[in-house]
């Protein structure tokens, strides 16, 4: 039952920005730490930025100072805030979740499907 639906992916250009949302059912937010992946085609999954259940963020190299992610327990969702935004971001944009809180070295129980993210001119 419980289940993770992604949205607001789309095409934006170079320097534009793209609010991800991440929606959980099924089960509760507020203890479960949140992380955001992408993937492209040929290439590793990465994990990109995290949430942990008390509002510590975490973000990788990549995307660090551009991308913010927030989280509203309330409606069991968590953001993913993409801002100055390359061709190199183009992905599939995964969010996942587990009830552990933190957003160490985690297997991940509940996977969305993605949304797509192009940056392009």
């Amino acid at each position: 039952q419980a289940h993770i639906v992604e949205s607001g992916g789309g095409l934006v250009q170079p320097g534009g920005s793209l609010r991800l949302s991440c929606t959980t059912t099924g089960f509760s937010l507020y203890e479960a730490s949140v992380a955001w992946f992408r993937q492209v085609p040929g290439k590793e999954r990465e994990q990109i930025a995290c949430i942990t259940s008390d509002s510590t963020p975490y973000y990788e190299q990549p995307v660090k100072g551009r991308f913010t992610i927030t989280r509203d327990n309330a409606q069991n969702t968590v953001y993913l805030q993409m801002n100055s935004l390359k061709p190199e971001d183009t992905a599939v944009y995964i969010c996942a979740a587990d009830p552990w809180p933190s957003c160490g070295n985690v297997e991940r129980e509940y996977w969305g499907q993605g949304t797509q993210v192009t940056v392009s001119s």
